[in-house]
């Protein structure tokens, strides 16, 4: 997930917030978001078989009183698309509105406590595929939903967004009576010349940077069009059907009658707390959803207190069902108008709930000259974007894990309803969840070992439940004879189901089978102490048993688990006490200073399983080869390895020493350099080096890869020439003497002698 646990975090503001262009910013947004507000809160209360001004209600309370409360800047409220079947058949439960409101209220109470008790926490657990997947079907279906609306087929209601719908028509088949000729002429025009400005105003940088919210023009042009077609007959004038159609109070005791309050005498009705309950759970529900919805949409990427959101959207539907609205939660759709309209703080909301109160209470006429159908194209621009081709392109990139959940969320909500939608997405992602701690909950390495390969199964920080099956599958297969090695090094935590299955395994079911298994890491709590059974380090009895063709197949594998990220998580602490007394290196590694990785990290091996002699250039001197023969002869290793490496420093300065001609042992002060340079040298064949000074870089590097690979070659002759102890072991067959280069890029090492090596890491 993208998001973080929200509550002790504050909504970061930008200090500029408060600076003239933003407020302007925010003052022109409100009005965009009040025009497109204004039929969704209308429709959305036809929709749920409430009284149309309940809409208004509760978008007025969403915008002033929640856009106040709220830690969001982005986020706008009021009623939801989402609760419309929940509003409906709670009113068909109760049996009258005003019952209605009652639950209303107790769902809001129930809201705050929610927030209270910092359950906006579980946003953090929500999958950030289906959180696009949800935004991604929003813009689908604002296109598919509006494009009637766009061409003056206005059945549906405003703000219906379920697939199935109230005129018994769904989002196809509504969609498909365009084509029998259910088309309005006049609310096309309207409806086309508003989509091209709006395109027009996004591409066209001289509008763009104007500073005028393009939407408010579409609607401006609208109403002109609208006017201008009245002109032309019935056939293109467009009447009230196609237009915003917002109660008229004719006195303010009329404005008053429009408001409905709760029947507090339902107090003792079960039903409505069932009803309340219900309410808050799925309000609450979908404003976490779309709060991280709208926190993804922030171009600042500011994040948004999920806790305070509960409690402050608890306070809205307490308000709001006390004067007759009906529910409020965060809405993706004046949320992502809302940031498309360049607004920077929630003034924005709160100034679009108070343009709604004001102009609905003083001047409904006008407000009632908007045409929906330059609403629509203000909803199908807002779509485009929310469902771009891009974001499906970046799912698929992200692997099957993100896309399937993405997509299936986007078909769900597309064919069922938000919230139905919402829930078969998070369904989804659970058992993707499930199945991908089943396949890869742990991190399992196997290690060739002289008594046979050993498993090393590392397991994760937190280990619950969901481990179990994945742990339980990886005994069953273990082979019998096998070695096993838990580490739980890394482990904070272990389901006591998952240490039940660990003990029954490591006493009964493993030995039964034949599976040797060791622990390590385990807190004391657990009761599983360390045991040494098979050792992460060379002791004398395993040095004894392998010959040095085995030891150069140990490094072979070793770096391939380097090389590939796989290396093996070792514990330390023991093996450093159990060698203090002891030496028993399986290798002595000759290698080079600046080859930038030690070589118990390039072949992946435990303490004191090799020796290491590091000098500049890997060459061979008398303590270097002293140090080799001590290796051999008193201390038993196995395999001597003479280890260059690309882009060797001291190759390309001994290269550029005698390109130039110059005698090290005299240059700046340095006469000990010589000793090194003077054997790099001589794998320098005669002029080979003219013109190094000239060679372009990667020409340059070419040429000190390969004189170093010669280096290599040259080193692991000398040993042998001049070590008569080295050679004998050599003759007896009791040691190697092999060459390697290791790339400094990849990591991988390259074995040179290849008649002495029967695995190689490449």
């Amino acid at each position: 997930m993208e998001s973080t646990t929200d509550d002790t975090r504050e909504p970061t503001s930008p200090a500029n917030n408060s600076q003239p262009n933003n407020v302007f910013r925010d003052l022109s947004a409100s009005l965009v978001v009040f025009l497109v507000a204004l039929p969704l809160c209308l429709g959305i209360a036809l929709a749920s078989g409430a009284p149309l001004f309940s809409g208004i209600v509760a978008g007025v309370v969403g915008g002033i009183v929640v856009g106040a409360l709220s830690g969001s800047h982005t986020s706008v409220s009021g009623p939801a698309a989402g609760l419309t079947a929940v509003v409906a058949a709670q009113i068909a439960n109760l049996g009258a509105f005003d019952a209605l409101l009652l639950a209303v209220v107790i769902g809001g109470v129930i809201q705050i406590g929610l927030g209270i008790a910092k359950a906006g926490a579980l946003s953090a657990f929500f999958p950030s595929s289906v959180i696009k997947g949800l935004l991604a079907a929003i813009g689908v279906i604002l296109i598919l939903k509006q494009l009637p609306h766009l061409l003056g087929h206005d059945n549906d209601p405003e703000g219906e967004m379920s697939f199935s719908q109230p005129d018994h028509e769904n989002t196809f088949s509504e969609i498909a009576t365009i084509f029998q000729g259910e088309i309005h002429y006049g609310a096309a025009v309207v409806g086309f010349a508003s989509l091209a400005l709006l395109v027009l105003w996004a591409r066209l940088k001289v509008l763009k940077n104007s500073g005028i919210p393009a939407p408010l023009v579409v609607v401006l042009a609208g109403v002109a069009i609208q006017f201008m077609l009245s002109r032309f007959g019935e056939g293109w004038s467009i009447d009230t059907s196609h237009l915003v159609q917002i109660p008229i109070a004719k006195s303010l005791a009329e404005f008053g009658s429009f408001l409905t309050f709760p029947d507090f005498s339902q107090w003792t009705n079960p039903a409505v707390y069932v009803a309340g309950v219900t309410i808050a759970m799925v309000a609450s529900l979908e404003t976490l959803l779309n709060l991280e919805a709208a926190d993804k949409l922030d171009p600042r990427r500011r994040n948004s207190p999920g806790s305070r959101e509960l409690w402050a959207q608890g306070v809205g539907n307490m308000v709001a069902g006390f004067i007759g609205g009906i529910p409020v939660t965060s809405v993706v759709v004046r949320s992502s108008v809302n940031i498309n309209a360049g607004a920077t703080s929630k003034l924005s909301a709160i100034l679009h709930g108070v343009l709604l109160l004001v102009c609905v209470g003083l001047f409904p006429v006008y407000l009632n000259m908007v045409p929906l159908a330059a609403l629509a194209a203000i909803l199908i621009y807002t779509g485009s974007k929310l469902a771009s081709l891009k974001l499906f392109r970046d799912m698929w990139k992200q692997g099957r894990y993100q896309f399937a959940p993405f997509v299936i969320t986007v078909v769900a909500i597309i064919f069922s309803d938000l919230l139905i939608g919402i829930l078969i997405g998070l369904a989804v992602s659970v058992l993707f969840i499930l199945n991908s701690n089943l396949r890869r909950p742990i991190r399992r390495v196997v290690e060739p070992h002289i008594d046979g390969d050993v498993v090393h199964v590392e397991l994760a920080n937190q280990v619950s439940f969901l481990n179990r099956a994945a742990l339980d599958t990886m005994f069953n297969q273990a082979k019998p004879g096998s070695k096993m090695l838990l580490d739980a090094s890394e482990s904070d935590y272990i389901d006591p189901d998952v240490l039940s299955l660990i003990r029954e395994f490591k006493e009964e079911t493993g030995p039964t089978r034949g599976v040797s298994v060791r622990l390590r890491g385990f807190r004391d709590k657990y009761a599983l102490p360390d045991e040494t059974q098979f050792a992460d380090f060379s002791t004398g009895a395993v040095q004894d048993r392998l010959t040095p063709k085995q030891v150069l197949d140990i490094l072979a594998e070793g770096n391939k688990r380097f090389h590939t990220d796989r290396r093996i998580s070792r514990g330390y602490g023991r093996p450093i006490d159990t060698t203090a007394g002891t030496q028993s290196p399986l290798a002595a590694v000759l290698n080079c200073i600046d080859s930038r990785v030690p070589a118990e990290l390039v072949f992946d091996l435990g303490v004191c399983d090799i020796f290491s002699v590091r000098v500049a250039g890997n060459v061979i001197g008398t303590n270097s080869l002293g140090s080799l023969e001590y290796a051999v002869t008193v201390a038993g290793a196995k395999l001597i390895l003479v280890m260059g490496h690309t882009r060797c420093g001291a190759v390309a300065s001994s290269v550029n020493f005698l390109e130039a001609s110059q005698d090290s042992e005299h240059d700046n002060g340095r006469p000990h350099l010589h000793a090194i340079v003077s054997e790099i040298q001589e794998s320098v064949e005669g002029d080979e080096c003219r013109g190094v000074a000239t060679m372009p870089p990667e020409v340059m590097d070419d040429f000190v890869d390969r004189i170093a690979e010669k280096n290599v070659e040259r080193t692991v002759r000398e040993i042998l020439t001049r070590s008569h102890a080295i050679r004998s072991a050599v003759d007896a067959g009791d040691l190697l003497v092999v060459g390697a280069m290791y790339d400094v890029k990849t990591g991988v090492v390259s074995f040179l002698t290849a008649d002495t090596v029967s695995t190689s890491s490449t």
